[in-house]
């Protein structure tokens, strides 16, 4: 999945997107505000993490106008700003969640894992369909009780099909997850970690729509846990 940081502060904002990047998020960062604007008009993330506190367009603005625009993307604030009444503003302006610096990037992580179940609609944490379990948070799949070996792209793609159970996911919608901007974009990538989970997995569980994109099929007996 992929995420955008909008940070100004060069150790922490380092800090976040190496350890996300190293739980196998694809991680944009910017230091600016009119910097996050621009990425977010132009890209296409699962969640955004937030500075209040930024130059060139404050935090609050950015959510503002986000939400303006009728876009949901889950967002965690990030802050320094510890009162009441600055959490109230916050989330009143659209924020889903709220994070006081400094934190613990454990923390952070299981606050983006729970916005993204709320996001999808999911009250638990593990993903079901048919046989399959898939446990975000501890990056495992089991198919039948036995756990099954994915890549972390592979890995990615699956979680993204089944979180989208029943849509058409692009095959651009699908590489603008896997990758950050400092990740060239292998030739072939999606068709090839499809090809995959095909052969692990079953060759019909995924399904191509000739000339739009990915789909799984939703299966009445499955159900998000």
């Amino acid at each position: 999945m992929r995420l955008l940081i909008i940070e100004d502060d060069a150790l922490l904002g380092n800090g976040i997107q190496t350890g996300l990047m190293q739980a196998n998020y694809a991680v944009d960062w910017v230091t600016d505000g009119e910097a996050g604007e621009h990425a977010l008009k132009v890209e296409t993330y699962e969640a955004l993490i937030l500075d209040l506190t930024l130059p060139r367009k404050g935090g609050l603005l950015i959510l503002k106008d986000l939400r303006k625009r009728g876009d949901s993307l889950p967002v965690l604030i990030l802050t320094a700003r510890d009162t009441v009444t600055d959490r109230v503003i916050g989330l009143d302006s659209g924020a889903d969640d709220y994070l006081v610096k400094p934190f613990d990037l454990d923390e952070l992580m299981a606050r983006l894992r729970a916005l993204l179940r709320r996001y999808h609609g999911r009250a638990m944490p593990i993903i079901q369909y048919g046989d399959l379990q898939l446990d975000p948070a501890a990056h495992t799949l089991t198919q039948a009780g036995q756990v099954i070996i994915l890549s972390p792209r592979e890995f990615a793609i699956l979680q993204m099909l089944l979180e989208n159970t029943g849509r058409v996911l692009s095959r651009n919608r699908l590489e603008e997850s896997l990758y950050s901007w400092d990740e060239v974009i292998e030739s072939n990538a999606v068709e090839v970690h499809i090809h995959n989970l095909r052969k692990k997995l079953s060759k019909d569980l995924i399904r191509t729509v000739r000339g739009v994109g990915y789909i799984i099929v939703p299966n009445h007996d499955s159900k998000q846990q």
